[in-house]
């Protein structure tokens, strides 16, 4: 079923193949699934579920039999140590931090109206905490695990940063027509968080502690406010200025927040990269 040859093969057949086994793989399973049971979103969690649990099983016979990559998760950056949960602490933490720190300038600037938890506090907290680290943590293992992998084999570091994010946003925009076009303005927000997300792994030294702790961050912060509606708009401002569907990174604040990380994340980069060549030639 797999052979070592696919490896050294350029990036579209080596993706050809693997989506196309996954999808030899689910859609026997899916078919029933959505065809059988009636409620779309039921249909939908469980086929998305098992989706990404054969992509799970994939991607170890992947990395192992095409790569020979005896622990594929652990070559992927995904490692259960101290040193990469801090750095995913450190992740979650700051964009926590940074979400929170855009609302209180958007209700500043009066754009935004403050109200309160309309669900309980702490219940709230633990659900947004687990979708974000949920969310983070398959993606990140999807976008900038293995697919970050399979452009490095074939691209340079800057233009497989450019294709990670380009690709992430428009997986992201798989959505009937007339959707896609109203929520347009978000595709740029997706592209720049693409980009942070896959700058992060660069500077966690290839673990993904930092990418699933933003990531994870980001969609706590936008799950809490929202489920909780924490703030709302004020009257008579346009989404581009607040967000399309109140997610913060698709309004112009947002999307200088993320254009500002990618600078200083590229700036930090290199910095150390030329610190790091330093401490070579002393040694």
């Amino acid at each position: 079923m797999f052979r070592k040859s696919w490896g050294d093969r350029p990036l579209l057949g080596r993706l050809s193949r693997f989506v196309g086994l996954l999808l030899l793989l689910w859609l026997p399973v899916a078919i029933p699934i959505y065809g059988l049971i009636e409620d779309s979103n039921t249909a939908s969690i469980l086929g998305t579920g098992i989706l990404y649990l054969l992509f799970l099983v994939l991607l170890k016979l992947w990395g192992s039999r095409v790569y020979g990559e005896p622990r594929v998760f652990s070559y992927y950056g995904l490692d259960w140590t101290a040193r990469n949960g801090w750095e995913f602490l450190g992740g979650l933490l700051g964009a926590i931090a940074a979400i929170l720190v855009l609302f209180l300038v958007q209700v500043a600037l009066g754009w935004l109206i403050w109200q309160g938890p309309q669900v309980p506090l702490v219940s709230l907290v633990l659900e947004a905490v687990l979708v974000g680290v949920a969310i983070g943590i398959a993606e990140e293992l999807l976008f900038r695990g293995w697919f970050w992998d399979e452009l490095r084999r074939d691209y340079s570091q800057s233009r497989a940063i450019a294709l990670n994010g380009v690709v992430f946003a428009l997986l992201h925009f798989i959505k009937p027509l007339p959707e896609i076009l109203r929520t347009a303005p978000q595709f740029f927000g997706l592209v720049l968080l693409g980009v942070v997300l896959a700058q992060l792994k660069l500077r966690g030294d290839g673990r993904l502690g930092y990418p699933i702790g933003f990531h994870g961050g980001l969609v706590a912060a936008y799950y809490g406010v929202n489920v909780g509606q924490v703030w709302k708009p004020a009257e008579d401002l346009p989404t581009w200025i607040t967000g399309i569907d109140g997610n913060p990174l698709a309004g112009v604040l947002g999307l200088l927040l993320l254009l500002g990380i990618v600078i200083a994340s590229r700036v930090t980069t290199g910095s150390q990269r030329t610190q790091s060549r330093g401490e070579e030639r002393r040694f």
